[in-house]
C-alpha cells in the first residue's frame, strides 16, 4: 500500500497547536500597506484559529 501524501499547500499554510487545533496566519499583509492604519495592520497580522467545518477537511489534506 502507497505511504499516504500530505497537500504541501495546505501544510505550508496552516499549523496545528498542542491541542490539535489548526492556526493560519493572518491575511492582507503582502502589499498596500502604506494607506492602512498601524491599527488595522496590526489585527490584520494576527493568527487566527480555524473553525471546525474547515479545519475538518485541512486535516483530511495534512493527512492527521
Amino acid at each position: 500500500m502507497p505511504k499516504m501524501k500530505t497537500n504541501s499547500a495546505a501544510s505550508k499554510r496552516v499549523r496545528v497547536t498542542g491541542s490539535g487545533k489548526l492556526v493560519h496566519n493572518g491575511s492582507g499583509m503582502r502589499h498596500n500597506l502604506e494607506h492602512k492604519s498601524s491599527r488595522r495592520r496590526r489585527h490584520m497580522s494576527e493568527n487566527g484559529i480555524l473553525a471546525t467545518p474547515q479545519s475538518k477537511n485541512m486535516k483530511t489534506m495534512l493527512g492527521l
